[in-house]
This record gives structure tokens, C-alpha cells and sequence, in this order.
């Protein structure tokens, strides 16, 4: 299936969640935040959640700055 990233297209396999796509770009407790499809998926539910074909991923980690 095709997803996009960031802006990003990817291939990933069926069934993945955002926890095994994590995994695989080795983003584990980098990443803050994500939406699929501009809604806010918690944290605690990625390795629930499967993407879909066609899904648009936005991947966030937050900066601090001054």
C-alpha cells in the first residue's frame, strides 16, 4: 500500500500500524506527535491504529526554542 509521509510518498506493507511504521524508519521516541488525515491519533493507540492506502501522515516532533 501507499501512504504518504510528511509530504513523502512511502510503500508499506498491509495491516502496518504506526507503531511497526515507526519501527521501520527507526523513529521510535522521536516522534511527538501524529495525524492521519489531519486527526490527532494518541500516543498510546499506535500500535492499534493501521494505516490505510492512501492515508496522509504527519509525523511531529516538537522543538524547543526562545
Amino acid at each position: 500500500m501507499t501512504i504518504i509521509i510528511n509530504g513523502e510518498t512511502k510503500e508499506l506493507k498491509a495491516n502496518s500500524t504506526i507503531e511497526t511504521l515507526l519501527k521501520e524508519l527507526n523513529l521510535e521516541g522521536k516522534v511527538m506527535a501524529a495525524a492521519v488525515n489531519m486527526d490527532i491519533v494518541k500516543q498510546d493507540s499506535w500500535n492499534r491504529h493501521k494505516l490505510e492506502d492512501g492515508d496522509k501522515l504527519e509525523l511531529l516532533d516538537f522543538v524547543g526554542g526562545g
